[in-house]
């Protein structure tokens, strides 16, 4: 990057941090470090949400998603919008009108002790597994830019996200994540323009269209029904509304955002917001991700994206050569037969073509994995951070950097602070010691913060090369989110049903869960319906015959 890039990412980042510090300044009880006193506005919940999930594997990978898949991965989020108004309907009042810190600490009101226990401890497995791959995104960055050993990206980025989510609490990371979402959006957009900008005159963006439509990459909806298929109207509509649902309405780290509004009525226009904004926003990014493969069949990218693994396989003698004169030759097949369906031609000669770069870039990744990368390698995350900065104007290029800084510690911070929430007041307040100070369990907090900042340092070693990262995040929730869910349904809907009931419909609903993901092809959408179901139908299966045993008075 040039000096002026570095300009623009320092001065973001110092004043990303700045403001949170300034913002947490007053946050010296346990209801203003978690809850921020319930004062919140509805914009700042509405776009601190959208920024916790607006991660920077939103930028990283979903970019790239789109690059490699198409926009078919949008259909995941059409079962939102159905959510948030569910949700506004149900768990929005529910737990305001509960007073509680956790959505967990209102499953012991309603059932009891054990099962909040165990609902509290899947979510700290689950949002502390997932927390390292969100922070593995920007540490992504970094080890592109400067060739820095993984490990000190994530210490750089983790440490800098610890220094004001410990002090400031809930306030200044919400507060922090409105700046952040600003940020992004601006960056989103100047990626956005620049790639279109950067696209041959006799192209131009009804040319890229149609090429990214040639190759399948401008499908958003797809309507034909498949089990296999990770990605179609109905299980975005179905599978998507179902981890949405489990996701805005059980998953603390969403949980608390609406928690610290001022109102009912603020809280609701939060969600509200979000299922207005969320599928035209990835959109936008998907759209992204077409444009950057449009440009990239008329220039030429490295035959691997990473750069250290593409340095690995050039030392490979004839078997890269051998390789590389494949994808050469393919590449300008591919060229010729693209400006051929950019002045109508049939898209047959450039699909064929195509196919010979896939071919290509596959045996490429083979020699990686080969040259010591690790097997199952995938250079897809970094096929975005290539684009910004191999070919984007001195000064955008800072800004697209700081801006996928703003997403990864928005959600890093946004995560850390609620798994010390449950922390503390799930576990620690309620089993460890029931009694003691305001500040005793304020400075808890801040050393639970700390503790689960470093935990997502040394995690996030471990996510790197798992494919789009975007997926994987999605996945790893899956395994858990359908049980959670589950667990609430009973709560809000069937009121006959006791706590043991629930305990055990939660740990079926988890068994018939891994069941699917290890023995079966189901899309991991789909476990979220399953788990639900299943805590659903084995909670009130066990409360009927618990009713059926009690003797007649």
């Amino acid at each position: 990057m040039s000096a002026l890039d570095w300009v623009v990412l320092v001065c973001s980042l110092t004043f990303i941090v700045a403001y949170g510090l300034w913002r947490g300044r007053e946050s010296g009880t346990v209801s203003a470090y978690l809850l921020a006193g319930r004062t919140m506005p509805w914009y700042a919940m509405a776009l601190s949400i959208m920024a916790t999930q607006a991660s920077a594997i939103t930028f990283i990978s979903t970019t790239s998603q789109a690059y490699v898949d198409g926009m078919r991965f949008v259909q995941f989020y059409f079962g939102l919008p159905l959510a948030m108004v569910i949700l506004c309907a149900t768990a929005v009042p529910i737990f305001h009108r509960a007073g509680v810190y956790t959505a967990y600490e209102y499953l012991e009101r309603r059932f009891d002790a054990k099962t909040r226990a165990l609902v509290a401890s899947i979510f700290l497995i689950q949002r502390g597994l997932g927390m390292g791959i969100a922070l593995s995104a920007p540490a992504i960055v970094l080890t592109v830019i400067l060739g820095w050993p993984s490990w000190l990206s994530t210490l750089i980025m983790g440490s800098l996200v610890l220094l004001y989510t410990t002090i400031g609490g809930i306030k200044a990371v919400t507060w922090t994540d409105v700046q952040q979402m600003l940020v992004m959006m601006t960056g989103l957009l100047v990626a956005l323009i620049t790639a279109i900008w950067l696209l041959p005159g006799d192209v131009g963006l009804t040319g890229a269209l149609k090429i990214a439509g040639a190759a399948g990459k401008i499908n958003p909806v797809v309507t034909a029904f498949d089990w296999r298929d990770r990605y179609n109207v109905w299980n975005g509509l179905l599978g998507g509304m179902f981890l949405a649902l489990a996701y805005f309405g059980c998953d603390q780290s969403q949980v608390q955002r609406y928690l610290t509004g001022k109102s009912v009525a603020q809280s609701r226009l939060s969600l509200l917001f979000n299922a207005v904004a969320k599928v035209p926003m990835q959109f936008l990014i998907l759209g992204v991700g077409a444009i950057v493969f449009a440009y990239h069949t008329f220039d030429k990218p490295p035959l691997v994206f990473h750069p250290l693994e593409m340095r690995r396989i050039e030392t490979l003698g004839p078997a890269y050569e051998n390789v590389a004169s494949r994808w050469d030759a393919a590449f300008e097949k591919r060229r010729a037969a693209a400006l051929a369906v950019v002045r109508g031609e049939s898209p047959e000669s450039y699909r064929d073509a195509s196919a010979e770069v896939a071919a290509a870039r596959s045996d490429a990744l083979k020699l990686a994995e080969s040259a010591g990368a690790e097997k199952g390698f995938s250079d897809a995350n970094y096929i975005f951070l290539n684009f910004v900065t191999t070919h984007l104007p001195t000064g955008v290029v800072g800004l697209i950097m700081a801006a996928i800084f703003a997403a990864g510690m928005s959600t890093t911070s946004a995560e850390v602070n609620s798994l010390a929430t449950v922390s503390v007041i799930d576990i620690y307040r309620r089993f460890i010691r029931r009694e003691a100070s305001d500040r005793h369990y304020l400075l808890v907090s801040r050393g639970s913060t700390l503790f689960w900042g470093s935990f997502a340092m040394v995690t996030a070693e471990y996510a790197r090369n798992r494919g789009t990262l975007i997926e994987a995040v999605n996945s790893l929730g899956s395994l858990f989110y359908g049980g959670m869910l589950g667990v609430f349904v009973l709560a809000f809907f069937f009121k006959r049903v006791g706590g043991t009931a629930a305990f055990a419909g939660v740990l079926c609903g988890e068994a018939a869960i891994f069941y699917a993901f290890w023995f079966t092809s189901l899309p991991f959408l789909w476990f979220n319906v399953i788990g639900c179901l299943t805590v659903v139908a084995v909670g009130l299966a066990l409360s009927l015959l618990r009713v059926s045993r009690v003797p007649a008075q």
